[in-house]
């Protein structure tokens, strides 16, 4: 875009350019999803990892300059080939991926999937912060949004968009305040879209934004208990990425249980074991220290296959079964 021009709709501030970029993501949708790839020693190859997780892969849309990290799931493939081996620990000690990188040969390697166009910044989660949006897809701008143009319906299309459950606060500056660029128009969203930038947004432009008026959301996660003798009992099932599946995890206790029975208000746990099947399934594996550094389920959850999956009881359903 020439100098002096400007995307309708939003007052720019442009961004400190990236470094040569080390990393990309290949055969997806857009720059913003698909195999994970890095160049070390000249050589660019896919990446493979134990533990990863949403955190992990916003480490790498936060790179690409995309939005928020809305999927990581592993994919195998027919036969190995060299890949770099990264761990998530060494990414989460907030060393670069080169630094983390190990030349080995796999069967499997990472897909990861970011936001286009926005994201949330600042909040304990992928699914919480203060809202983004990037005006212009070939440039670095992003802008935050004023709480008086946005709604519970435009907020409804944001946590869809990346990947979480539905609205659960809306709050002007819950994440923090920021000063431009701001967003100048009203998003009227019906809230069916499949992306923000898909709504309808209003003729005319916002000149100020009150002081504590930045979009602050947080989209909850979507988990339930399934096949028990009430709501609050029986199969722990996550939906991540529009996917129902079961949990299966290690070291689970009633501690970590206690994060499930509280989000479906179902009061406390009361016990935690694993059921064994009959074949493998797709499921959600979701590490326990993980649950207890305070991230949500979404954060944690990598996709696996697995017999075992975890069954849950909440102390309500004492209450329900005597009424």
């Amino acid at each position: 875009m020439p100098d002096g021009q400007s995307t309708p709709g939003v007052q720019h501030c442009r961004l400190k350019e990236h470094p040569t970029q080390q990393v990309r993501l290949v055969g997806g949708d857009s720059r913003c999803a698909g195999t994970l790839e890095l160049k070390h020693n000249g050589d660019w190859r896919p990446v493979d990892g134990f533990g990863w997780t949403l955190k992990e892969a916003n480490v790498v849309c936060r790179n690409l300059d995309c939005g928020s990290a809305v999927s990581v799931v592993k994919r195998k493939e027919s036969s190995g080939r060299p890949v770099w081996w990264i761990d998530s620990d060494c990414v989460q000690s907030g060393s670069s991926l080169r630094d983390c990188a190990t030349s080995v040969s796999s069967l499997y390697i990472l897909n990861l999937t970011c936001s286009d166009s926005v994201r949330l910044v600042d909040g304990t989660s992928p699914c919480s912060g203060r809202l983004e949006v990037k005006s212009d897809q070939s440039n670095q701008w992003w802008s935050s949004v004023c709480e008086d143009d946005f709604d519970q319906q435009d907020a409804e299309v944001v946590c869809r968009e990346l990947g979480c459950g539905a609205p659960s606060v809306l709050q002007g500056a819950l994440y923090g305040e920021v000063e431009a660029p701001m967003w100048t128009k009203e998003f009227q969203c019906g809230g069916h879209e499949s992306a923000l930038l898909d709504c309808r947004s209003s003729g005319s432009a916002r000149n100020t934004c009150s002081p504590g008026k930045a979009v602050g959301l947080t989209c909850s996660d979507s988990v339930r208990l399934v096949g028990g003798d009430s709501r609050c009992a029986g199969t722990l099932e996550l939906k991540h990425n529009g996917d129902w599946r079961p949990v299966r995890g290690l070291g689970w206790t009633l501690k970590r249980a206690n994060v499930v029975c509280r989000n479906l208000d179902c009061g406390s746990a009361v016990s935690v074991g694993e059921r064994e099947e009959s074949s493998d399934r797709p499921v959600w594996w979701i590490y326990s220290y993980c649950v207890q550094s305070g991230s949500s389920l979404r954060d944690c959850a990598t996709s696996e296959s697995s017999s075992s999956i975890l069954k849950l009881t909440c102390s309500a359903m004492a209450v329900y079964s005597f009424s």
